[in-house]
């Protein structure tokens, strides 16, 4: 029977230059999507599945983040004097219990792999961990991460990785999976390669950033073993689970998945949620409709 997944950790130390001049002084992580910051969904998502202690491999630059999760009194109390329960409950939920969250360092930007090692002295030496990637942002009826804490525990452990169909010319941007006993959710993964060179790849079933790992995962990330683009790949990690006769899951999730890490991403993902919203649905839709209109006559 496998243990359960009550931590979580999040990579976000990566300096966000494809949304300069933007994060020049904010983290991508506190970029808002809609009126919420991206790290927001990720910890809901965390939450619903369970999960009870958050890391964040963080860098220099990153206290905005930080801060982001501490108590504001000076808020809270012009709320309640407004009597604006409703915002006091959405604040809320940006709150921390003390205790629940703790903060590493990775001093060099040496690939996923590498951040992930670096919360090494937080986990347990038999426990299972979720690893939650926030630029990936998905929408789901019920929690991508839940979706694969209910399979995992099924399946009794191993590791899992969330996986999706992409077009095979863009295969070679993702960790690729090759895999056998597909059912409806699950696939037994057999291998994985990460950015294999275009026409190398195994299938179009890439990795996205949702990870349930065994313990041992962490031990193969000891040996530091440099993979694509000379950095330290979680993908490496996993994939020598495989070889050493351990099992590895690929979960087909149920949901759409948005690339944030991409300004196309994140605009096509601040559509999505803003037409998903009652209050802002009509109106953005309308303002939608114009534009297709006055671009289908200038056709």
């Amino acid at each position: 029977m496998s243990r359960k997944v009550t931590k979580a950790i999040f990579p976000v130390a990566g300096l966000g230059t494809r949304f300069l001049p933007a994060t020049k002084s904010v983290p991508k992580e506190i970029m808002t999507l809609v009126d919420q910051p991206l790290i927001q969904y990720a910890i809901d998502e965390a939450r619903a599945a369970g999960i009870k202690e958050f890391i964040f491999v963080t860098s220099r630059g990153k206290g905005a983040l930080e801060d982001y999760f501490d108590h504001s009194p000076v808020l809270e109390q012009e709320l309640r004097k407004k009597g604006k329960d409703d915002l006091m409950a959405t604040l809320k939920r940006t709150y921390m219990d003390s205790g629940a969250i703790a903060y590493i360092r990775q001093h060099k930007a040496l690939g996923l792999g590498h951040a992930v090692w670096c919360a090494r002295r937080l986990l347990g030496p038999k426990e299972p961990f979720a690893v939650i990637l926030p630029d990936d942002v998905i929408a789901a009826e019920k929690p991508c991460l839940q979706q694969m804490v209910e399979a995992y525990e099924e399946l009794g452990g191993g590791s899992m990785v969330a996986a999706m169909e992409v077009p095979p010319e863009k295969a070679s941007s993702y960790g690729v999976l090759d895999y056998e006993g597909e059912t409806n959710e699950s696939v037994k993964v057999t291998g994985m390669v990460e950015k294999p060179p275009a026409g190398t790849e195994p299938s179009n079933l890439a990795v996205i950033g949702r990870y349930i790992l065994a313990p041992e995962v962490m031990k193969n990330l000891n040996k530091k073993k440099e993979g694509a683009g000379g950095e330290i790949q979680l993908t490496d990690a996993i994939a020598d689970e495989i070889s050493e006769g351990r099992n590895v899951y690929g979960y087909r999730f149920a949901g759409q998945r948005f690339d944030c890490g991409s300004k196309a991403g994140f605009l096509q993902a601040t559509i999505s949620f803003g037409l998903s919203r009652p209050e802002l649905r009509e109106e953005l839709q309308d303002y939608l409709d114009e534009l297709a209109a006055v671009r289908s006559a200038a056709q």
